[in-house]
């Protein structure tokens, strides 16, 4: 199980890094909302490892500079890495929601919401750059595996 959820994890790593690069490389095409999204799925990753572990979260839709996303999304990597490798999947945290509601999941659970969220987002992000003009990035697991 372990190494299947660090697979999942080195794919959307793989996916976000790709994203990342072509909104750089294209930022004079590309939207607000692109930049918004793209901050969104690397905050949402951050978050759901700071939850399960304790430590202060980034805002959900904080924009960062762009020059810093792709060491946010190596970060978020190397410790959702960690936690999968040093922490029982199965065991339950208990936090509490951007909006101060209180839930309760397994570890396991929290990250793979993670992994199927930034996949989420990555395809709304293709969708605003073909809207832009931008080839969309063939980001489907599958393709990733071939």
């Amino acid at each position: 199980m372990k190494e299947k959820l660090i697979d999942l994890f080195e794919y959307t790593h793989h996916f976000n890094a790709e994203m990342i690069k072509v909104i750089s490389e294209n930022r004079k095409l590309i939207d607000d909302k692109t930049i918004s999204l793209i901050n969104h799925t690397l905050n949402a990753q951050q978050i759901w490892n700071a939850r399960i572990l304790g430590e202060s979260t980034f805002e959900v839709w904080q924009i960062n500079p762009l020059e810093s996303l792709q060491e946010i999304d190596h970060k978020n990597f190397l410790k959702s890495i960690d936690i999968i490798s040093n922490l029982d999947l199965d065991k339950r945290i208990e936090y509490q929601n951007s909006r101060g509601t209180k839930f309760e999941n397994s570890i396991f659970e929290m990250l793979f919401h993670a992994v199927n969220h930034s996949t989420y987002h990555r395809g709304q992000i293709n969708s605003l750059l073909k809207q832009n003009g931008l080839a969309p990035i063939l980001t489907d697991y599958i393709f990733y595996k071939r």
